[in-house]
């Protein structure tokens, strides 16, 4: 392979002089494998006419589970021969078991419906999980080292989610408001630390929500329930978490807090409950599914709007405007269905036929969208090649 380069001086060939004219020698060998990449690429799309590919990770139920931005899947195994269960951990690429997860102590006959939780560390190398088989606390573990790191931040109620934040600087966990709702978070960039130790913030009941959702009346239509999903924002300055709120056809709230104290915070009301929310990569707006419906909240603006489209799921791409969306149902049909968003046009594209989708998530680089089901069916969302 050669280029070109501009000199007027003329050097000798090879110089690496940029102003050249002379042509000079340029590895082949990452052009090769770039090239055989390309190709592979190439021929695969040529036997298909869709950008998702669709894979059977494992067989039976799942109803909870977490795919990380590599591709890999946790999930709380079906009853094997012996009557037992596991927390499993599966690759999407491949369609094939990687390991169970134990801990000490670990019940060996889990309920069948049994409730798990799942953190993947942005750069999926360590995993922060709970489960109602194990200890009421959060349990670490060194993927890379194939290692349980211990549990920390013991609970009196299962926790209802939790997440990392983009660098894996922070961790948040919210819980119920049984026994005392919080947003609890913890900081992770400490050197040398493999655990955090106690919080370094939490959040109770917000502060604009009447005293008495905490009363006599708790649990009663309209009443505080606890908090629900939570995302940082990708510059690590705000965390966004949804305010659960009681009864069938309650609305809940949106509440914005400023990292790291979480002492400033603002409420934005929704219109039904918040399935699923993720913020757009410059952090300036937040992409959020309520009632089957999408809606834009512009943090600066702080005001909501509705979005042409409907999804439960959602997540954006980390570089673009784009997200991967999940609905549930379809126009004329039983079944729901994949598809992508432009932002810009708030135009769907490249739609694939879906049923219970549990969770969505992009490769760091954002060339690939993962999506997996409870029934074991991975979705894998390759851009086309430009």
């Amino acid at each position: 392979m050669t280029e070109a380069r501009q000199n007027p001086a003329a050097p000798s060939r090879g110089a690496q002089n940029p102003g050249g004219t002379e042509l000079i020698h340029a590895g082949g060998q990452a052009l090769a494998v770039r090239s055989a990449a390309l190709v592979r690429r190439g021929l695969r799309d040529l036997a298909r006419d869709s950008n998702w590919l669709v894979k059977k990770i494992f067989s039976g139920w799942s109803p909870q589970l977490a795919v990380s931005s590599g591709g890999d899947v946790c999930a709380i195994s079906p009853l094997d021969r012996q009557g037992a269960r596991r927390m499993v951990l599966y690759d999407a690429e491949w369609g094939a078991q990687q390991m169970a997860l134990t801990v000490p102590s670990e019940i060996s006959s889990a309920p069948e419906k049994s409730r798990a939780a799942f953190a993947w560390h942005p750069a999926a190398h360590r995993l922060i999980a709970a489960w109602d088989a194990w200890r009421p606390e959060l349990h670490a573990f060194d993927l890379q080292g194939k290692m349980f790191l211990g549990g920390f931040g013991t609970f009196a109620k299962f926790p209802e989610s939790l997440a990392w934040s983009e660098s894996g600087k922070y961790l948040a966990a919210t819980l119920p408001a049984a026994n005392g709702a919080s947003l609890r978070l913890w900081d992770w960039s400490r050197e040398g630390a493999r655990l955090p130790a106690a919080p370094l913030a939490e959040i109770g009941t917000p502060a604009k929500i009447e005293s008495e959702a905490n009363g006599e009346g708790f649990g009663e239509e309209g009443c505080f329930r606890g908090y629900g999903r939570a995302a940082f924002s990708p510059d690590e300055r705000m965390i966004a978490s949804v305010v659960q709120i009681e009864g069938e056809w309650a609305d809940d709230l949106l509440l914005l807090a400023e990292l790291p104290d979480l002492r400033k915070q603002a409420l934005f009301p929704a219109q039904g409950h918040i399935t699923s929310l993720t913020w757009t990569p410059d952090s300036r707006e937040i992409i959020y599914c309520a009632a089957g419906q999408a809606y834009r909240l512009a943090a600066a603006l702080r005001r909501p709007g509705t979005l042409p489209f409907g999804a439960e799921l959602v997540a954006c791409h980390p570089h673009l405007p784009l997200c991967v969306c999940f609905s549930s149902w379809l126009k004329n049909s039983a079944k729901g269905s994949l598809f992508l968003v432009d932002l810009r046009r708030c135009t769907p594209s490249d739609e694939c036929p879906a049923e219970g989708v549990a969770d969505l998530r992009w490769s760091a680089d954002g060339a690939k969208a993962y999506a997996v089901a409870q029934n074991g069916l991975a979705y894998i969302y390759e851009s086309p090649l430009l």
